[in-house]
């Protein structure tokens, strides 16, 4: 049995890009669980309804923040540096798209954080390989 490790959670507050000149104000939890490993839970808070949640790829999520990441339906980047500091998260679906600026600073003490529990390159050994097949497999 594998050490049971905590969560790392942080709400942070968005902007829902509408135009180049209107944005509205938003709500994120961002979850990370080294239960599963390579994945950040991404809740969106939308009036009081139930959130909308996606699950990114925290490598996804951690190299927007270096430069661009991703295709189709999620794309990620970091504008830092260039008098902008923002991480730019694009995300789409079969329901539209949604463009998204969070503070680079925050996702980046959030990955930090997720790191330190968790280094990168070493999450496979974090993965019960025996009950994923088990559940791969069918029973006989």
């Amino acid at each position: 049995m594998k050490k049971s490790l905590k969560a790392v959670e942080r709400r942070v507050t968005a902007q829902l890009v509408v135009s180049h000149a209107y944005s509205l104000p938003l709500r994120v939890r961002l979850r990370y669980d080294p239960a599963d490993p390579y994945v950040v839970r991404a809740a969106f808070f939308v009036d009081g309804d139930e959130p909308v949640e996606w699950v990114l790829g925290r490598d996804l999520l951690a190299d927007g923040v270096e430069g661009f990441a991703g295709q189709a339906d999620v794309r990620i980047w970091s504008a830092a540096g260039r008098s902008d500091e923002s991480l730019y998260i694009a995300l789409g679906s079969s329901a539209g798209t949604a463009l998204l600026e969070v503070p680079v600073r925050d996702i980046s003490s959030f990955l930090q954080d997720t790191q330190a529990l968790v280094p990168r390159g070493t999450e496979s050994g974090l993965i019960d390989w025996d009950a994923e097949l088990a559940h791969l497999l069918p029973r006989g």
